[in-house]
């Protein structure tokens, strides 16, 4: 059975991590980052702790154990992870539907992550619907960022209901800008 909550304990926020690192890029073999997808940020306990008010991260359980997570980070973590910092730079310049996005009630989904063992399992759609649940009576989008060659992310991300607004290149990766509007 999987339990779709919000991180509430710093258990939860190390799990988070423990997680994250299974998955980082550098981490993970080259047939597995194409096939199954990957996370790039590494964050450190005080920045996740600091991120997780005053909105919290949503984790999917099971058997009291984070099996996933989405991160939420508001627009004033622009300049704490300094990789997102692109990101941020180029959301000032876009336009959702012909309304600059910057002035939107918006967040940015800082990174979503599935344990290989529930993958394929509804767990990445169970994750964004508990936080639609959580966050949509305040915020009108979710942004977020994907590499290019992250296809599996791109899919699962697509078939949500996110939109591709923005592509542009970053030193050698490029990045697709999506958005979901709820909707």
């Amino acid at each position: 059975m999987i339990k779709y909550c919000t991180a509430d304990s710093t258990e939860d926020l190390q799990q988070i991590l423990n997680l994250q690192a299974m998955n980082l890029a550098e981490n993970i073999t080259d047939q597995e980052l194409k096939e199954q997808g990957f996370v790039t940020v590494k964050h450190t306990l005080e920045v996740l702790s600091r991120m997780n008010h005053p909105f919290p991260h949503v984790i999917a359980k099971s058997s009291g154990k984070v099996i996933g997570y989405a991160l939420v980070m508001l627009k004033d973590f622009a300049q704490d992870i300094p990789v997102l910092s692109p990101l941020f730079e180029q959301i000032i310049q876009l336009e959702v539907d012909g309304d600059l996005l910057n002035n939107a009630e918006y967040f940015v989904m800082g990174q979503v992550c599935i344990d290989k063992n529930f993958r394929s399992k509804g767990v990445f759609y169970g994750l964004y619907q508990h936080m639609k649940t959580c966050m949509s009576s305040k915020y009108d989008y979710v942004v977020t960022e994907i590499a290019e060659h992250n296809i599996r992310s791109c899919r699962a991300h697509e078939k949500v209901g996110f939109r591709n607004i923005k592509n542009y290149q970053h030193q050698k990766d490029n990045w697709n800008i999506v958005v979901w509007d709820w909707l």
